[in-house]
């Protein structure tokens, strides 16, 4: 059975509606992305926090000219997530407070240095409450955009991960289960490895979203399952469908399971839909006895700003990290979305064993 990730085949919760049509990044300018910290820094500590701004040049080749210039070694840098290449983006970066006096030496083509702070910690993976984007769309009828946004609105985005998770022709998935099952004859890091690996769970967990839509129950809850409120993040076991009036408000949301020893599959009515798409696509709960295993949400809900253009438009929203804003532009688009961005999540230098650590595309 083909692991190949395939974008056009998941399914759209607002499929009534026409899509927009056209092309992101035409331009760099066209995708920018902020990060948003997960905490205040405190402005003192043996840290040295950069917020930088990057243009053309991707997280894991900014971490490399940082080691090559001021000689700091690889595993002293701290980052919270990848960024794009293909964008202008912002993020910080951390480094000892010792490397500071160095900073002017510092000949980054493609980076500038916005600030610095001091921290009493290094920053590391998954640091982060989001990331706002700005994305422009061209060669797009934007007149049918007003309509998507105000239809997502009371029901949330299918929280799915984006292609850039399962890398250049959606082979990810299949190598990962290679390693899983000790199968994998090729060279790789632990940390890809693990990233590897981490590409089936996020294929596992959009085809059970994708089954959801397709069967009504995107904003609903079945029993068996493991629902999510939106506002504490508390988890409970859904045993009776007097609870699905609260997903029906946007107060809670089901999860899918990201597989692993210490995650518990869902039961019930849940559980049987989650059994046929492991079976869909041959996979058991073994193959993951390396993982940990988490529980994602199926939806999200943020403001989206929409400003039409002479060719198109301009979409702004914050997302949650481990998010992705082609869960966004597919909905309004409904088009295959351009995303530039596999070579950088094929080799997830930064990025070790959690699956949500902040691709973030």
């Amino acid at each position: 059975m083909s692991l190949l990730f395939n974008w056009d085949d998941l399914a759209y919760i607002t499929t009534d509606l026409p899509g927009t049509g056209g092309r992101i990044r035409s331009e760099i300018a066209d995708f920018q992305v902020d990060e948003v910290p997960a905490y205040p820094f405190s402005g003192e500590g043996d840290f040295l926090y950069l917020h930088i701004e990057k243009i053309g040049q991707n997280s894991n080749h900014v971490v490399k000219m940082l080691g090559e210039q001021l000689g700091v070694r690889f595993d002293k840098v701290g980052v919270a997530g990848l960024k794009d290449r293909h964008a202008i983006t912002t993020q910080w970066i951390s480094l000892p407070a010792r490397y500071e006096k160095q900073l002017d030496a510092l000949d980054m083509p493609g980076v500038r240095i916005l600030e610095t702070t001091r921290h009493n910690n290094k920053l590391g993976i998954g640091h982060l409450k989001g990331n706002q984007f700005s994305i422009r769309v061209r060669d797009a009828d934007a007149s049918h955009v007003p309509a998507v946004l105000e239809a997502l609105k009371p029901i949330g985005i299918p929280n799915y991960y984006g292609p850039q998770r399962f890398g250049l022709q959606g082979k990810n998935a299949e190598m990962g289960l290679d390693i899983a099952r000790k199968n994998f004859k090729g060279k790789a890091s632990t940390p890809v490895r693990r990233f590897l690996i981490s590409s089936v769970q996020s294929l596992l967990f959009n085809g059970f979203l994708s089954r959801r839509i397709e069967r009504g129950i995107y904003d609903q809850l079945i029993l068996g399952d493991m629902a999510k409120k939106h506002d504490t993040g508390g988890v409970f076991l859904v045993e009776s469908l007097d609870e699905s009036p609260r997903a029906l408000r946007g107060e809670v949301s089901a999860t899918g399971t990201l597989y692993g020893r210490k995650i518990k599959p869902l039961t019930l009515d849940a559980g049987a839909l989650e059994q046929e798409v492991l079976a869909e696509f041959g996979v058991t709960l073994d193959d993951f006895r390396s993982r940990l295993g988490d529980r994602r949400i199926t939806r999200l809900f943020t403001d989206i700003d929409f400003e039409p253009t002479e060719d198109g438009y301009w979409l702004r929203f914050f997302l949650p990290k481990g998010a992705f804003a082609t869960s966004v532009l597919r909905e309004v688009m409904k088009v295959s979305v351009d995303t530039s961005e596999e070579d950088d999540a094929s080799e997830p230098t930064l990025d070790p064993s959690n699956p949500d650590s902040g691709v973030s595309e």
